[in-house]
């Protein structure tokens, strides 16, 4: 499984197509995305005093998860339908396994906490999730253009954010009183978490 992470974190093709193709790696692409939660909640919360540690982290983890379930889903929806192309041939578990280890680059989301340093591995990390996942839907739905992969992980956003949002907002994650800011973080931590 780590070799397959480091794969994917490096961009190789030839990790997305084995994991495309490895039924049996979701449950790995899903520990992945675990680890990545994990990593992001942490980071975010190391040295603080709060005693909802714990709660945070399965909050974090769960919203991890569905995310990259949604992810999958609406990248599936849109590439092998709106997007499609004549090579294109996929499922949701491909979609799944791809996108779970392009999410790789967010264990560094750990480092969340390092003041303004956090900040740049965050961004740095968020560009390479996303550079990952255009290689990963690419590989995944066999195109041939990363253009079109581009497209079809900014067009799947749109309803995994929107998702996001209510859900934040219905379960007290955002408050009258906090920044554009922070909900456009929690938002793009649909890339890493």
């Amino acid at each position: 499984m780590l070799g397959r992470m480091l794969g994917a974190a490096r961009l190789n093709v030839q990790t997305y197509e084995d994991v495309e193709h490895d039924s049996g790696a979701t449950m790995q692409a899903l520990l992945v995305v675990i680890l990545v939660s994990i990593a992001s909640v942490v980071g975010q919360i190391i040295g603080a005093s709060d005693d909802g540690i714990i709660w945070a982290i399965v909050i974090g983890v769960i919203r991890g998860v569905v995310s990259w379930a949604l992810w999958a889903l609406f990248t599936w929806l849109i590439g092998s339908t709106i997007l499609k192309t004549e090579q294109t041939e996929a499922d949701w578990g491909q979609l799944a396994r791809g996108t779970g280890f392009a999410q790789t680059p967010g264990l560094f989301n750990v480092l969340l906490f390092i003041p303004i340093l956090g900040g740049i591995i965050y961004l740095i990390a968020l560009i390479w999730t996303i550079v990952c996942m255009v290689v990963a839907v690419r590989q995944s739905l066999d195109y041939s253009s990363t253009w079109r992969a581009f497209f079809v992980i900014l067009l799947a956003l749109i309803p995994v954010a929107i998702l996001n949002v209510i859900v934040l907002v219905l379960t007290g994650g955002v408050t009258d009183d906090e920044s554009s800011a922070t909900l456009i973080n929690n938002v793009l931590q649909v890339f890493t978490a």
